[in-house]
């Protein structure tokens, strides 16, 4: 068929994009502002893209458009439409679907799902797991929020047929989201994945724009657990009370605990070097080059979810040794004058927490840590989460916050830490004061994270170039 896709060059959506391409399908797409790499991805695999969402795109008459969450019935200042392109689909009434409801009917359909959920360490953990499956021979589909470094793409078909399993489903492993499905479609996106495996990292208050409390995000991720099968399995982690609330609500598959004392699997061990111990006992080991405790936790995530699968412990282990983990987590983006710029993806006061934690724990107390970071998410910019970010940059010795888009006080919100030149904090509004602010205290053996869900004005480049200069 021809889909046509609104909203194309979002990680999602382009990744559905090359997925319909790889199926056989005519894809072509329209964004804003068509912007890489995700639109260099998509062009190297000949999908046409369109700038902009005009209404003359309804003469390209596909058979379906695949709308993404981006999409919405907004109003210009003007009173003008937004998204003409939807307002003429609409008064067509031609035929159009979500991203998750057409990649549930035409791509997961007849496949083993292993579905990915949390609040963080989704794309991490999906890319362990597709990494474990792909070392143990089983050729899995993926759709992964980011990119794989081991697979250097965000989305892959996978076998038709499981290798060496003859009758077995196909696996395809996906990071679930719990954002909503599209504006026509306030369901979290994970309904609509019908997993066998489930994997419920962690749930904690996120997305603000959309959900009212911990309560309502709660009832979506029980949703979730509604549509495992029986014999499906709930691979969840065993410290979290929110989700210990969400099964005790109902669940009806079996369950694999992680992470706690009590847990079906516990990790023994440092971060970087680690034990895997099922029930107690020792069934494995890690040694890898990932640091912090939210990546030992996601480890035992993925081990738990191959293991249901078929993959034994000691070889999703073995595979983890050689995982290169994700474009944008914690990557090094260059050493100049023994100063180390990383960037990363910390969109949370918890996930920033726990970068931070993570490295304070491999470099020593010794080192200097300066963390760089935009409040960029819908629920940062609202400033639901302001209070907590003091405690988020505990394991920093100086932060530096980019303020620009914000209507609330960013140096209200740091006085704990003291705020001003010479302080353990400093705001920005832009990025010349930022990079600036920076470069004035960088020395040498310093590590700087930058930390954003978004470009950062291209920040690491330019801090690169000015602690060169």
């Amino acid at each position: 068929m021809h889909i046509h896709i609104l909203g194309i060059c979002g990680t999602f959506m382009g990744g559905l994009a090359a997925l319909a391409r790889a199926a056989g399908h005519r894809v072509t797409g329209c964004d804003a502002g068509v912007y890489p790499p995700m639109s260099d991805q998509l062009r190297a695999l000949g999908i046409d893209l369109i700038e902009g969402f005009g209404a003359d795109q309804l003469a390209l008459e596909p058979d379906i458009f695949v709308v993404g969450n981006v999409v919405s019935r907004a109003r210009l200042a003007d009173g003008t439409p937004k998204f003409p392109l939807m307002e003429a689909i609409l008064d067509a009434g031609a035929r159009y679907t979500s991203g998750p409801q057409w990649l549930s009917e035409q791509v997961l359909a007849g496949r083993h799902v292993l579905a990915v959920a949390g609040t963080h360490g989704k794309t991490t953990t999906t890319s362990m797991l597709a990494w474990i499956l792909e070392s143990a021979g089983l050729a899995p589909g993926f759709l992964v929020g980011g990119v794989p470094l081991n697979f250097g793409v965000s989305a892959r078909l996978g076998a038709a047929q499981r290798p060496g399993a003859p009758g077995a489903a196909p696996l395809f492993v996906i990071e679930a989201d719990e954002y909503d499905t599209a504006f026509f479609d306030k369901r979290s996106k994970f309904v609509h994945y019908r997993p066998r495996t489930a994997v419920l990292n962690n749930l904690e208050f996120d997305h603000a724009d959309i959900f009212d409390d911990l309560a309502a995000i709660e009832r979506q991720f029980h949703h979730l657990v509604r549509t495992v099968p029986s014999s499906g399995c709930v691979v969840v982690n065993g410290l979290e009370e929110s989700l210990a609330r969400v099964l005790h609500a109902g669940c009806w598959s079996k369950v694999a605990s992680f992470g706690s004392a009590v847990s079906d699997w516990s990790a023994n061990g440092e971060p970087g070097a680690f034990d895997v111990l099922l029930h107690g006992k020792r069934v494995a080991s890690v040694h890898w080059a990932l640091t912090g405790v939210h990546n030992q936790l996601n480890a035992l995530a993925a081990i738990a979810a191959a293991v249901h699968v078929g993959v034994a412990p000691a070889a999703a282990a073995e595979a983890l040794q050689t995982f290169q983990n994700v474009r944008r987590r914690m990557e090094v983006r260059g050493v100049v004058r023994g100063i180390t710029v990383y960037d990363d993806f910390a969109h949370h006061p918890t996930a920033i927490r726990t970068t931070l934690d993570g490295l304070r724990r491999s470099i020593g107390p010794k080192v200097r840590i300066l963390a760089a970071f935009e409040p960029r998410s819908n629920t940062m910019k609202l400033g639901t989460m302001k209070t907590q970010l003091p405690w988020a940059l505990e394991s920093a010795d100086l932060a530096f916050c980019h303020t620009a888009g914000l209507d609330w006080d960013a140096a209200a919100a740091l006085a704990p830490l003291g705020v001003g030149p010479g302080r353990r904090a400093q705001t920005a509004p832009d990025i010349a004061t930022l990079l600036a602010q920076i470069v004035q205290v960088a020395q040498p053996g310093d590590h700087i994270v930058c930390m954003s869900n978004g470009a950062f004005g291209g920040v690491h480049a330019q801090l690169l170039q000015a602690l060169a200069a």
